[in-house]
């Protein structure tokens, strides 16, 4: 558990950032995390799961965007900072994700145990 959670900071500070769309929420919809990234959110009700997923949207997302912004998953993260996971809105950080750290998250997604959010 340790490890992935160095790896998981490692690969945080490597994902640029870039402003979004004020209430555009486009690229929310349901995702998988691995447990360790589960383990940083609170905690949701089954009820609000299903509200969510009959919305085709996360549970965390609020009236005014992400409730969980700072914690959000690698893969909410990624969206809009590479041209396989364009921003609908074509926002994009000025500086796009690295190849290698693209490549390095899918593989971390692929080889850990998923959840859905």
């Amino acid at each position: 558990m340790y490890k992935n959670r160095d790896i998981i900071a490692r690969l945080r500070e490597n994902i640029p950032s870039f402003e979004c769309v004020p209430g555009c929420h486009d690229c929310c919809g349901p995702v998988t995390t691995s447990s360790e990234e589960m383990s940083r959110l609170p905690v949701k009700t089954d009820a609000e799961h299903e509200a969510a997923l009959n919305d085709f949207s996360c549970v965390h997302l609020g009236p005014n965007g992400c409730t969980v912004y700072g914690e959000r998953p690698l893969i909410c993260r990624l969206f809009g900072t590479t041209p396989k996971m364009p921003c609908p809105n074509d926002r994009r950080p000025e500086n796009m994700v690295d190849p290698d750290i693209e490549r390095q998250v899918h593989h971390y997604i692929a080889n850990t145990r998923q959840v859905l959010v």
